[in-house]
């Protein structure tokens, strides 16, 4: 395990399938190359964007173990945990450390719509049984389970939990947070298109789905940001806002596969029951990246930051 801060671009990396929806290692490669090269501080593993609650646990593994080499413990790498039963999610958790997993993010428990209580109980079981760090997804929107300050006040006490990837939506929540807890939880934006506004507001990071499509005019933005350069950061922004809207959409996975595709880094295939998308809502997507690229800023001077 490598030591890291929850900081910086942190994409929620897609899972590249073939024709067949067997993994295509070769495309993830390809993809995770790229972010690499664009200079993310993290990977996120199995996610909404990793297709999760199609993997199995062995595809799971494979994809840990894929990108712990490639990255070459230069950046961690944290799995993403999503599960029905605190039991599962505990054995998860331990079989992830063992595997060489850096860190882990943490969603309520999936279809039983937890009170706060149980869902203090279930983060505090899985914190109880790994060293790993922990990232908790606060995400009411599309989970149905609001993590509030008294939830996280209670959670406090497990020195593994120390980020959120906050997704309620509510900007102000940022401040709320910082408010509350000062520099206890590292916030990271969850929402690719309120990117801009939570980094002003002191997010110190952002967990990116857009970036699988676009790593480097992701990462410009965020290091714009952090080196003061803030028309740089909002002329990338406003260039990108149309296509960032594609993640908050029920179909972000086949939005975002479809953008890969676009600019080389994806084979385009989601798992079932995703269909591709056809008709109207293909061709609304096909328009928006016509358009996006060939406006798409060049000659991006943010490595010059880092």
């Amino acid at each position: 395990m490598i030591n890291f801060k929850w900081e910086g671009v942190m994409p929620a990396i897609t899972t590249q399938f073939d024709a067949d929806f067997n993994l295509d290692l070769k495309a993830f490669q390809l993809n995770l190359s790229a972010q690499i090269e664009a200079g993310v501080h993290g990977i996120i593993l199995g996610g909404t964007l990793g297709e999760a609650s199609t993997l199995s646990s062995k595809e799971k593994s494979t994809l840990l173990a894929t990108s712990i080499e490639q990255v070459e413990r230069k950046i961690p790498v944290i799995l993403n945990i999503a599960e029905q039963s605190t039991a599962v999610a505990v054995a998860l958790a331990r079989q992830a450390e063992d595997e060489g997993a850096d860190g882990l993010m943490l969603l309520p428990p999936m279809r039983y719509k937890a009170t706060d209580e149980e869902t203090v109980a279930y983060f505090s079981a899985i914190a109880s049984s790994t060293t790993l760090p922990i990232m908790i997804y606060n995400n009411p929107v599309d989970y149905k389970i609001m993590v509030t300050l008294e939830m996280f006040e209670k959670l406090s006490k497990y020195k593994n939990i120390n980020a959120v990837k906050e997704s309620t939506r509510d900007t102000t929540n940022v401040t709320r947070m910082i408010n509350h807890f000062g520099d206890r939880y590292k916030i990271l934006c969850g929402v690719d298109t309120i990117a801009l506004e939570c980094l002003l507001m002191g997010a110190s990071g952002w967990v990116a789905g857009l970036v699988d499509a676009f790593p480097q005019e992701t990462v410009a933005i965020y290091t714009y940001c952090k080196a003061g350069e803030w028309e740089k950061a909002r002329a990338v922004f406003r260039w990108f806002l149309p296509l960032l809207e594609l993640d908050i959409s029920p179909q972000l996975v086949q939005n975002i596969k479809l953008c890969e595709v676009a600019t080389g880094l994806g084979t385009g295939y989601v798992r079932p029951p995703r269909m591709p998308l056809t008709g109207q809502a293909h061709d609304q997507v096909q328009d928006l990246l016509l358009r996006g690229l060939e406006m798409r800023p060049q000659n991006l001077d943010y490595k010059k930051y880092l």
